[in-house]
């Protein structure tokens, strides 16, 4: 009995050498963990992800200054994923867990509500918060061809599989009655093709100026194609141009190339409201909406200056925060005093005694209210809103 006594009392010494620690340690594990797990879920309460595309088209760069202009710590998240463009984004939008916005081509409702590969109830599902730009259709030909209906018959690159100018250039091409045959890879490789001769011609679909077009130059016949706009286009795209001014390299001189362009939209999967995922993607929305006067600035890509919030579209239901926005905004609009009823007199005035003695100062503070007021009147036409703040 004394043995196990003992034995009793060397497992409680034991115990109050080693156990108090260890006991203490899983503890503070434990605490560790937790601040994680708290962590981990408030980066999570504020996060929204935006799968754009690759860095031969615009998507990429816009996704980028929306994290730019937006994406503030503790307050907003805004993560820009890679994609493969318009066709491809729609899938994800609809399948992945992790997706909840991208960058499409405004036909690309169109397309998978004919093609029902998505289910009969697509529109349903995906929802857009707002037309972006608008995206031109560029055609780079080799081997002297000199106009688009010269394709027929040969090998024109239609981009990567699952981009947006795949699903646009083969919808073009049909409704144009030019058949040829559709190759698929990225714009660098084309435009290599096109010099050695094993293809005749590669298609973007991208906001001008595009970077990959950009770095590509004139050899051995090759020549920017006019895209012509007939009745057929009306439905879905846009008249458009390409000049010197957009690409130095690939436009000679005073040439202006006549094309088609297609507009762009921010889209988002449908979350039913009071869900966390619609939280989320409303809290973006207001953020985007808000601030929407920062896009237009430096250093902001230039197709910024195309957006318009109150463009609606054809075949697409508008997200239920942003036209909420919307209405918040046209209410305030409503009842805030206009801008074209400024009393240019009392503008004077107010110049006269800002600078009494200096006629000069006067013209010049004037003349700068002007600018001002040209310039609010601008912004209030471009973005068809103005912000509810």
């Amino acid at each position: 009995m004394r043995n196990i006594i003992l034995c009793g009392a060397a497992c409680v010494a034991a115990f109050l050498a080693f156990g108090e620690p260890a006991m203490a340690q899983s503890t503070g594990a434990r605490t560790a963990s937790n601040v994680v797990v708290q962590a981990r879920n408030k980066a999570n309460q504020h996060t929204v992800s935006i799968i754009s595309g690759n860095p031969n088209g615009t998507y990429l760069r816009i996704a980028y200054d929306m994290v730019a202009v937006l994406d503030k710590k503790d307050e907003l998240r805004v993560l820009a994923v890679i994609g493969k463009g318009a066709a491809q984004n729609m899938r994800d939008i609809l399948r992945l867990k992790g997706i909840d916005m991208g960058i499409l081509q405004s036909d690309t409702m169109e397309y998978y509500k004919g093609t029902g590969e998505l289910g009969r109830h697509v529109d349903k599902q995906i929802a857009y918060i707002a037309k972006l730009y608008n995206e031109e259709m560029h055609v780079l030909a080799g081997g002297g061809i000199t106009s688009i209906q010269e394709l027929e018959g040969k090998a024109v690159n239609f981009s990567d599989v699952g981009s947006g100018t795949q699903l646009s250039a083969r919808a073009i091409f049909k409704l144009l009655g030019i058949k040829v045959k559709e190759v698929n890879m990225g714009q660098a490789d084309a435009y290599a093709k096109i010099k050695s001769g094993e293809i005749s011609a590669t298609i973007l679909f991208s906001g001008k100026p595009s970077g990959s077009f950009g770095s590509f130059k004139l050899v051995d016949g090759m020549r920017v194609l006019d895209v012509p706009y007939t009745d057929k286009l009306k439905k879905n795209y846009f008249p458009a141009q390409l000049t010197a001014q957009d690409y130095p390299k690939l436009i000679n001189g005073q040439r202006v190339v006549n094309t088609i362009a297609i507009g762009s939209v921010l889209a988002v999967y449908n979350w039913p409201k009071k869900t966390d995922r619609y939280r989320r993607v409303a809290k973006f929305v207001n953020a985007f909406f808000n601030n929407i006067d920062k896009f237009l600035q430096e250093p902001r890509h230039p197709k910024w200056k195309e957006i318009n919030l109150a463009a609606r579209l054809p075949a697409w239901k508008r997200f239920p925060a942003a036209q909420e926005w919307l209405d918040r905004a046209a209410l305030k609009r409503k009842t805030a005093p206009r801008l074209n009823r400024v009393d240019l007199t009392a503008a004077r005035r107010d110049a006269i005694r800002a600078a009494p003695d200096d006629p000069v100062m006067q013209k010049k503070l004037f003349n700068q209210f002007l600018r001002w007021l040209k310039e609010k009147r601008r912004n209030r036409s471009s973005l068809g809103a103005v912000s509810p703040q």
